[in-house]
C-alpha cells in the first residue's frame, strides 16, 4: 500500500515519520562535517588537550601510546566527541523542531529558555572543568607521586579521564535546570528547595569529593560553583512560582 492510499491517521503517521528521519538525518550530516572539519587538526587539538597535564609534570615530560594505533585513533576519538560537542545546539535544535508543534503554547515559551540554559550551562561547565578544575587536579597528583616514580600517561587513558571529567563538569552546572524541571513538574516547591539547603550542600560536597581528588581545593573548586547554581534554580524557581500566580489572576 502506498502512501496515497492510506488514511489520514496512517499518512500523518508516516508524515511524521519522515520528517523525524530528515531531522536525523540533518543532525548526522552536521556532525560529520564538523568531524571532517576538525580533523585535519586532530593532533594539534590534542596537544592543547594534553597541556594541562603537561604544565604539572616536570620539563621535557610527556605522554606515551602503549597501543600501536593509539597515535592515530585516539586523536580521532577527541575530533568526534568534539564534533559532537560542537554540533549539540544544532542537534538540539532539530528535536525542538520536531516535538514544538505538539507542544502547547505555554509549553513552548517554558522549553525554550530551559533548552538555551541547559546548553549554556554544560558548556559553561566543560570549559571551567578544562581551564580551572583539571590545572589544580594534575598540580595534586603529580605532586602526590612517590619518590622514585615518574608519571608517565597513556594518551588513551588521559583522554577517556579528561572526557569523563568535563562530561562530569557539564552534568554538575545543570543543577539550576534540574530545579526548574523539578518545580515545574511539581515535584518539589521553592520553598521547600529552601528548606532542604543545608542537606543539599551536604550532598553537592560529597557529589564533588567523588568527582575529584582526594584535596580539598579542588573539591571547593566545584561544590561552590554548583551551590550558586542551586540558589540561582532557587530564584528563578520563585520567579516561576510568581509569574504562574499572576498567569491565573489574570485568567
Amino acid at each position: 500500500m502506498s502512501a496515497a492510499d492510506a488514511g489520514p491517521g496512517e499518512q500523518s503517521l508516516i508524515s511524521h515519520l519522515l520528517e523525524l528521519r530528515s531531522r536525523l538525518l540533518r543532525a548526522v550530516l552536521a556532525v560529520g562535517l564538523i568531524f571532517v572539519a576538525l580533523l585535519p587538526f586532530s593532533d594539534g587539538l590534542y596537544s592543547r588537550l594534553a597541556e594541562p597535564l603537561l604544565r604539572s609534570l616536570p620539563a621535557g615530560s610527556q605522554l606515551i601510546a602503549i597501543e600501536v594505533t593509539s597515535g592515530f585513533f585516539v586523536p580521532m576519538k577527541l575530533v568526534f566527541f568534539l564534533a559532537l560537542l560542537l554540533s549539540a545546539p544544532f542537534v538540539l535544535y532539530q528535536l525542538w523542531a520536531f516535538v514544538a508543534p505538539g507542544l502547547y503554547q505555554r509549553e513552548k515559551r517554558l522549553a525554550r529558555p530551559i533548552l538555551v540554559s541547559a546548553t549554556v550551562l554544560f558548556y559553561a561547565g566543560c570549559a571551567f572543568t578544562f581551564f580551572a578544575l583539571l590545572p589544580v587536579m594534575f598540580a595534586y597528583l603529580a605532586s602526590t607521586a612517590p619518590a622514585g616514580v615518574r608519571m608517565m600517561t597513556d594518551i588513551g587513558h588521559y583522554l577517556d579521564f579528561v572526557l569523563v571529567m568535563l562530561l562530569a563538569g557539564g552534568i554538575s552546572f545543570e543543577v539550576p535546570v534540574a530545579v526548574m524541571i523539578a518545580v515545574i513538574l511539581g515535584w518539589v516547591t521553592a520553598s521547600q528547595l529552601s528548606e532542604w539547603r543545608g542537606y543539599v550542600i551536604v550532598a553537592i560536597f560529597i557529589i564533588a569529593a567523588i568527582l575529584t581528588p582526594p584535596d580539598g581545593l579542588s573539591q571547593i573548586m566545584l561544590a561552590v560553583p554548583m551551590c550558586l547554581l542551586y540558589e540561582l534554580g532557587v530564584l528563578m524557581a520563585r520567579l516561576l512560582r510568581r509569574r504562574a500566580e499572576a498567569d491565573a489572576r489574570a485568567g
